[in-house]
């Protein structure tokens, strides 16, 4: 159509929402299909951050606008958690509240990319990242990291990959879609180098920052490299380990010029995230916590369960991530190979096709994450589901030919 814009011919539609379309849709027809494409966990919102939604219901605090930017009250909670977990001294002039991470990330690059500025971004990523900078008119710059590295960023890539264009370093840890997850000496040997280029500025997704596993610990940039904290705008959000992916509550801590432009651009976008879901985010950040670790121990028997699974199956190779809830196996074993329906597996988007007609799994391929051929599988999910899923997961792999 002549009337739709040129930037939209940049960008393609999120590959892990039409998976999961796809699969309601195959479920809604009869099909008997285990959807393990959504980025969710299964758990509830715990009651007590339901109970505050509904307190600031019925005493009318979430009936009215609210600041454009977060009230003061969630800014202080924000605030807080930066300086209790991340040890960050972040003011409320340097903290931003959204509609979900996706659209605090979004506006940082609304806000600082010219035509031509490059965005470094660390593959496999989330599918949004590079679409959201060419959205913003920039040029994304997909560094591939591969299986061997554990998917992470070496430090003499990123100095490879810097140039007089480069505004940003993207990262992401514990990633989606690999679960990979920085250690404190991988950071400060990227640290290093954005010291060596004071034009790059540093974005972190720390949006599954409480999902580690086998004694892991978490750091952000900021925090390992201080001398960065002025270039560092920090991302978090209570979507994952807070089980509220539907409240659509984001936050981030950095600059203040940036966050002052980020909140003039949400003005004219979509104004303050909801009311109600800013005052459940309060307590969330406020309240106990203790219901974290419970989830942990479920997602971490979950995650060895599927790597032990799908090590078993024929042409994959799994292997054990560090965080999230997401495992990232390679699938080059089964490249070549022929499906019972004769259809040959020449890409892994055919693999997850063919997966998904022949048993019913729904899975994303790993083309759609920038490294390939591999598959990303989502295990916040049941475990009974994750069993079944993966032992037709087997079966296919063992009916190739």
């Amino acid at each position: 159509m002549a009337f739709i814009a040129d930037s939209l011919k940049r960008i393609k539609p999120s590959p892990t929402i039409a998976v999961t379309d796809k699969a309601r849709a195959l479920k809604a027809a009869g099909r008997n299909v285990i959807g393990l494409g959504a980025g969710e966990p299964d758990f509830d919102t715990p009651d007590n951050i339901k109970q505050a939604a509904i307190k600031a219901i019925e005493t009318g605090r979430a009936s009215k606008y609210t600041a454009v930017d977060g009230i003061a009250e969630l800014k202080d909670a924000v605030s807080k958690k930066f300086k209790r977990e991340n040890e960050l001294d972040y003011k409320p002039s340097q903290i931003i509240v959204g509609t979900g991470g996706k659209q605090v990330l979004y506006n940082a690059f609304i806000a600082t990319l010219n035509p031509g500025d490059e965005v470094i971004i660390p593959a496999p990523y989330w599918v949004s990242y590079p679409d959201m900078v060419y959205l913003a008119g920039g040029t994304p710059v997909e560094v591939v990291c591969t299986m061997e590295s554990g998917f992470k960023l070496t430090a003499e890539q990123l100095e490879k990959a810097i140039t007089p264009k480069t505004k940003w370093l993207l990262l992401n840890s514990p990633s989606n879609p690999t679960g990979a997850a920085y250690t404190h000496a991988e950071l400060k040997a990227l640290t290093d180098v954005l010291m060596r280029h004071p034009h790059v500025y540093c974005m972190t997704d720390d949006m599954y920052e409480h999902l580690t596993y086998d004694d892991f610990k978490f750091a952000t940039p900021a925090q390992v490299e201080p001398a960065l904290y002025p270039r560092t705008l920090t991302i978090n959000g209570t979507s994952k380990a807070y089980c509220m992916t539907g409240w659509r509550i984001g936050y981030a801590g950095g600059p203040e010029p940036l966050i002052k432009a980020m909140a003039m651009i949400q003005s004219q976008s979509t104004s303050n995230p909801a009311a109600v879901s800013q005052w459940a985010a309060v307590e969330a950040l406020n309240g106990p916590q203790d219901f974290i670790a419970k989830h942990n121990v479920i997602f971490k028997e979950r995650r060895d369960l599927v790597v032990s699974m799908l090590n078993q199956a024929n042409g994959l190779k799994c292997p054990t991530p560090e965080g999230a809830f997401y495992v990232y196996p390679s699938c080059a074993g089964t490249i070549g190979k022929t499906a019972p329906n004769g259809k040959k597996i020449a890409t892994d988007e055919d693999f997850v096709t063919e997966l998904l007609e022949a048993e019913g799994v729904a899975v994303v391929q790993g083309t759609a994450f920038g490294l390939g051929p591999a598959f990303r599988i989502s295990y916040a999910t049941k475990t009974s589901d994750l069993e079944d899923a993966c032992t037709r997961i087997q079966r296919f792999c063992g009916n190739l030919k």
